[in-house]
């Protein structure tokens, strides 16, 4: 290893070669700026990184006759320099780009990295970005480095001896930061949807940004959560003070964090730096699909620029103008998907341009490309909701998405739908939402249920669990014993107008699976006056579900200014009527002697 000198680069760089630059808050500025000044003497030489920091001067005209980049990521500066058509970009999954270098598909001529001085063995650190850099100063003909002694020191798979290293030039300027974004209301209810689909012994995979870090906050009541990401953020560090995070629950890698780079704040830094409960492995590792699906319970969580309404998303183009890259976006949902108990989840907003363009579309934008396939998507989540896709027909998918979709648009979605078939002719239209009632995550009795609004998607889930009903249960609810439950029928129960009406449910979710276990309804009579009613899966009566139901009816009631609660109650149903009474309900005998009316006056309160 020796000290670069001005008068040395055509030692190492020829025309046409291939320089890689180091990723994200470990680019190396000053080296490339260095380059950059002395690039004159050189032609066809291309450029090729992911995401960096800091800008990317090396894209800008001036150079385009003699540098061209050919990034896998694009951001500021090479996303434009794409569209003037003076940059190339190359898809391809983060856990295979350093196959390209080593099978010399994409081979490496010249490495520019950052790391630490050398420890009393001669390795340094490449700090805070392993991913590609690894692969590139490991099959590169020549590496030259920036040593920075403020660059922290990770541990792991980070290191690379003094030895490797071609030449070098002493710096000294703080490592590139990421602010962190306030969070605002949409964002804030992006992350609690997502929040509720992960549970104690996670194993988590986030993104930067704010629907990564939203999802982060409301996480300070889950234990032993484990972290295998290719990106380590600020959001969680106050999972790490709370002791949230454990790692103990991970099949491999037990106890430790594993990651492939972070960029945030200068604590974050301080955090990571010989840290070593911490390890920085490459993208190779880190993103390999077989590797994250050992470990248990794994939650990817990423986000899309549109997606579809049969759940094919499009994450790095925006049309015809590649915006981004596919990164480890795939690695990872592919990956949750085959973990035990995974759960792969994109979130975004519902709108875009001000909430003037649904995100959610019938067909994608002309020119869009497809990042993660309709088969690949188990969860999508807006600020409206959860909609679960896996195992559910085209059908099913698209009510799911049409429900989490901007309100203003549903209307428009469905109606392009039926032009295609998708749905039966009496889906006629998407009914207002339930606005006072926000879904929540809660445990009953000792087990966790959700509760929520009834959806429409909910058509097949109210078949099945009318079916699940005893005959006695049947005769509580209706007071008879109907039979079936046909397509039709379900669906004008679960298609109700909830600015009119109300009616929420109980459900359990069984992996992707949610399963209605308690209904709860009412129906208005007049403007004042509302009938009520329940239903309990057997085996779950007397439990509290038909308490929680109540409240929030009444609740909702009350919000709406409604005077009145009523409803007729079979003589022999008695879990009912204490359940009525309990909340206040007074009875008398109704016009047949063989059940009773309740009545609840919301004015006399």
């Amino acid at each position: 290893m020796k000290e670069l000198r001005d008068a040395d680069w055509s030692d190492y760089i020829r025309s046409g070669d291939r320089i890689f630059f180091g990723s994200g808050a470990a680019c190396p500025h000053k080296l490339i700026k260095r380059f950059l000044d002395h690039s004159d003497q050189f032609s066809d030489i291309e450029l090729t990184h992911i995401l960096t920091l800091g800008g990317a001067p090396w894209a800008d005209e001036k150079y385009s006759d003699r540098l061209r980049v050919n990034s896998f990521f694009l951001g500021p500066g090479t996303r434009e320099a794409v569209s003037r058509g003076d940059a190339d970009y190359t898809p391809c999954f983060l856990s295979e780009i350093p196959g390209l270098m080593e099978d010399k598909v994409h081979p490496i001529d010249v490495a520019f990295i950052q790391v630490t001085p050398p420890d009393e063995h001669g390795f340094c650190s490449l700090g805070v970005s392993v991913d590609i850099a690894s692969a590139a100063a490991r099959t590169a003909k020549y590496v030259i480095a920036e040593i920075n002694p403020r660059m922290p020191k990770t541990l792991g798979q980070s290191f690379i001896h003094m030895s490797k290293i071609t030449a070098y030039m002493d710096v000294n300027y703080p490592i590139y930061g990421h602010a962190v974004a306030e969070l605002d209301e949409i964002t804030l209810k992006i992350g609690k949807y997502c929040s509720m689909l992960i549970d104690d012994g996670s194993t988590l995979q986030m993104g930067i940004g704010k629907i990564p870090d939203a999802v982060l906050s409301y996480l300070g009541d889950r234990s032993d959560l484990g972290i295998h990401s290719e990106m380590f953020s600020d959001g969680l560090l106050e999972l790490y003070k709370n002791g949230n995070i454990t790692n103990a629950k991970k099949a491999i890698n037990r106890f430790k964090t594993v990651t492939s780079f972070c960029f945030g704040s200068e604590e974050l830094y301080d955090f990571v730096h010989d840290n070593p409960h911490v390890e920085f492995h490459p993208s190779e590792y880190t993103n390999n699909p077989a590797i994250i699906a050992q470990n248990p319970k794994v939650i990817s969580i990423n986000s899309a620029i549109q997606i579809d309404l049969s759940g094919q998303v499009v994450a790095d183009s925006i049309g015809n103008r590649f915006y981004s890259g596919i990164g480890g976006q795939v690695d990872f949902i592919r990956g949750a998907g085959m973990s035990k108990g995974g759960k792969p989840v994109i979130a975004l907003p519902s709108t875009a341009q001000g909430g003037e363009v649904s995100r959610i579309v019938p067909v994608l934008s002309a020119g869009s490309g497809v990042v993660t396939s309709r088969g690949d998507v188990h969860y999508v989540v807006t600020e409206y909701g959860i909609a679960t896709l896996r195992g559910r027909s085209v059908r099913e998918r698209a009510l799911e998405l049409i429900q989490v979709a901007h309100p203003k648009f549903r209307d428009e979605l469905l109606a392009q739908i039926r032009e295609h078939y998708w749905v039966p002719a009496y889906h006629a239209s998407m009914p207002h939402s339930l606005k006072e009632l926000k879904s929540t995550k809660m445990k009953i009795s000792g087990r966790n249920y959700n509760l929520r609004a009834l959806q429409t998607s909910d058509q097949r889930r109210l078949q099945e669990f009318f079916y699940s009903h005893s005959e006695k249960t049947l005769m509580n609810r209706y007071r008879s014993v109907p039979k079936k439950m046909a397509r039709d029928r379900a669906y004008k129960l679960v298609n109700i107008d909830q600015e009119k009406d109300a009616a929420i449910c109980l459900v359990q979710r069984q992996g992707p699976r949610e399963i209605i276990r308690a209904v709860g309804r009412f129906y208005m009579e007049s403007e004042s006056r509302a009938e009520i009613s329940f239903v309990v899966e057997d085996g779950l009566q007397g439990k509290g579900l038909g308490s929680v139901l109540m409240e929030n009816l009444i609740q909702i009631a009350r919000q709406r200014q409604i005077k009145e609660l009523w409803g007729y109650v079979i003589n022999t149903n008695y879990a009912m009527q204490h359940l009525l009474e309990k909340f206040g309900f007074a009875h008398q005998e109704g016009s047949d002697c063989s059940e009773f009316e309740y009545m609840l006056n919301l004015d006399a309160d």
